[in-house]
């Protein structure tokens, strides 16, 4: 027979550990780079960008159209590193289980 409390408690269990999870993604950054190191995103591993650095070189007027393909590069890069941290977390907590999307409020 198939012990339904016990489901609930592990599941509950879960639905915690996520929550804990949750909490502990807006503490985890990461910094996306692009044109070498002229930009740099800091974002959390909950897609808050929390910083932009900018080389001084690219403060010109007739640099702005590099810039501005610079911050969408970064922040691509910053949000594809924030997504493998929140991944690796995910596989730390559920021990290498696939879960669904959108499962516990991911």
């Amino acid at each position: 027979m198939v012990d339904i409390f016990g489901m609930m408690k592990q599941a509950q269990q879960l639905q915690s550990k996520m929550q804990e999870m949750q909490d502990q993604l807006s503490n985890v950054e990461v910094e996306g780079i692009s044109g070498g190191g002229l930009v740099a995103v800091r974002m959390t591993a909950k897609m808050d960008v929390k910083g932009i650095k900018i080389d001084p070189s690219l403060m010109k007027p007739e640099e702005r159209e590099v810039l501005e393909d610079l911050l969408v590069t970064a922040l691509g890069d910053a949000r594809r590193k924030a997504e493998t941290a929140m991944q690796e977390k995910m596989q730390s907590l559920t021990g290498g289980l696939s879960l669904p999307p959108g499962m516990f409020g991911q």
